[in-house]
């Protein structure tokens, strides 16, 4: 009887253990991880090779938040950015705030070697509709371009910034 215990005991034991260790890294799925090309320490370029400035994107909260650092080459503008995969809403989330009092939220998913978010409408200060779609495309050389434009209502797109990421290590 006291060996039944034992094994009892020990099957127990190691079913505990097991659904501990299969639930300990929530974030650690495939979807979850469809960002994760653009961690690093970059430098970033403008289309015509000059400098835009520098980026830090590192995993934190284990591994549910995809955090930015930027640092501008236009000196006293940087700014920080939560990502993350919504398992409720099935899409990822951007929400961007600088140190000019700026900020944005972005949803949107992953298509191909592209991630692909996009703010809902807005409305400037003159009545004007637009909305921002940012596409981070990862490249075959590891490098990443980030893309992003400003859509009005009648379809009329302007670069806000076209960045070209580089690994700095």
């Amino acid at each position: 009887m006291k060996a039944i215990y034992i094994v009892f005991v020990c099957l127990f034991s190691f079913s505990v253990n097991a659904q501990q260790n299969n639930t300990s890294c929530k974030c650690c799925t495939e979807k979850h991880g469809e960002f994760d090309f653009w961690i690093g320490k970059w430098t970033v370029t403008n289309p015509d090779g000059s400098f835009a400035g520098t980026n830090v994107i590192d995993k934190i909260q284990d591994n549910c938040i995809l955090r930015e650092n930027w640092t501008s080459a236009n000196k006293g503008y940087t700014g920080t950015s939560n990502n993350f995969y919504n398992a409720t809403t099935k899409q990822w989330e951007q929400i961007w705030v600088d140190n000019q009092g700026g900020s944005l939220h972005l949803k949107g998913n992953r298509v191909g070697n592209r991630m692909i978010l996009k703010s809902d409408m807005i409305t400037d200060s003159k009545g004007q509709k637009f909305h921002h779609k940012v596409t981070w495309t990862l490249n075959e050389d590891g490098s990443v371009r980030q893309y992003w434009e400003t859509i009005t209502i009648d379809n009329s797109i302007t670069v806000a910034f076209d960045g070209l990421y580089k690994k700095t290590e």
